[in-house]
C-alpha cells in the first residue's frame, strides 16, 4: 500500500470513475461530514462519475441516488443498483435475479435470526433492517457495545451453515442468499449507466474502501485506494489497495478526491 500522495499525476488525471464504500470510508465515526460531501460534489463538478458501493439498505440507497451528487449507488452488497435520471425525473432500478426468490420467501431469515439471538449474546439486528430488501444485517458495534472478533466470526458462520453468503463490514455482518456481490453489480452499473467496461478501462477507475469486505474490490482495480483505517488490517487482507490515504474515514476520502481533482485540473 503506497501513500496516495505518491500516485503519479498522469495516473490520477486518467481517473474517470470513483466507486467508494460509505461506512468509515466516506463517513467518519458514523457521520457524513461537510468536507466529505463536498468532495463528492467537487468530483462531480469536474466530470468524474461517482457511485457509492455499500451494504446499506434499499431505503437509504433510494435517497442517496436522488439527493447526493452521485451517478448511482450499488446497495445491499450488490443486490441492486439505483440511478436517478434527473432529466427524465425517473429512478432506474436494477435488481439481481436472486431478489425475486427472496421476496417470495419472506421468512427465510427466521432461523438465522433465532440462532444468532441464542448463540451470540449482544448481537442485534441492525436498526436499518426495515429498509432492506435482500439481506439481513447484524449489528456488532454500530448501536450495540462492540462484540469480540470471535463473536463476529460466529455470526458469519451461522449464515454460512444455513446456506447463505455473509460478509463482515466495519459495523455489520451482512448475509444473503444468492451469488451476487458488490463487484458483479458494479460491473452491471458501469456497463448500463456509464457505457464503460471495467476490464478494458481499468485504469480509469478508482475504488475506495476501508475493511476486509472490500478486498474483492481492491483486487479488481489497479488503482484501488484505502482510507487510513485499512492499515488496521495490513497483512491480513486477501487483497490490499494499491494506494492508501494518510487520514481515516471521510478525511481520507477527501484526501484521495483532492489528489484526483488536482491532477485533473493540472492536465
Amino acid at each position: 500500500m503506497k501513500p496516495i500522495g505518491t500516485m503519479p499525476v498522469h495516473v490520477a488525471a486518467n481517473i474517470k470513475v470513483v466507486l467508494a464504500d460509505i461506512d468509515d470510508t466516506i463517513t467518519t465515526e458514523g457521520r457524513l461530514t461537510a468536507r466529505a460531501y463536498g468532495a463528492l460534489e467537487a468530483l462531480k463538478d469536474i466530470g468524474i462519475k461517482v457511485a457509492p458501493v455499500t451494504g446499506r439498505p434499499a431505503g437509504w440507497c433510494d435517497m442517496i441516488a436522488r439527493f447526493w451528487p452521485v451517478d448511482g449507488v450499488i446497495g445491499e452488497n450488490g443486490a441492486f443498483y439505483y440511478s436517478y435520471d434527473s432529466k427524465a425525473r425517473q429512478m432506474i432500478r436494477k435488481y439481481h435475479p436472486a431478489m425475486q426468490e427472496h421476496i417470495n420467501n419472506p421468512t427465510r431469515f427466521d432461523r438465522i435470526r433465532e440462532r444468532i439471538k441464542a448463540e451470540v449474546p449482544g448481537a442485534a439486528i441492525s436498526a436499518d433492517q426495515p429498509f432492506r430488501m435482500a439481506d439481513l444485517a447484524v449489528d456488532f458495534c454500530e448501536d450495540v457495545p462492540p462484540l469480540t472478533a470471535a463473536d463476529i466470526k460466529r455470526i458469519k458462520s451461522i449464515f454460512e451453515e444455513e446456506g447463505g453468503v455473509a460478509k463482515i463490514s466495519s459495523i455489520h455482518v451482512n448475509g444473503w442468499f444468492g451469488t451476487y456481490d458488490k463487484m458483479s453489480m458494479s460491473r452491471a452499473f458501469v456497463k448500463d449507466r456509464l457505457g464503460m467496461d471495467i476490464d478494458l478501462e481499468n485504469d480509469a477507475f478508482v475504488f475506495v474502501g476501508d475493511s476486509p469486505n472490500d478486498a474483492p474490490m481492491f483486487a479488481a482495480f489497479n488503482q484501488s485506494c484505502g482510507v487510513a483505517n485499512v492499515m488496521d488490517f495490513q497483512g491480513s487482507l486477501p487483497a490490499e489497495p494499491t494506494w492508501v490515504a494518510s487520514h481515516k474515514g471521510g478525511e481520507g476520502f477527501v484526501e484521495i478526491a483532492e489528489k484526483i481533482i488536482a491532477a485533473k485540473t493540472a492536465a
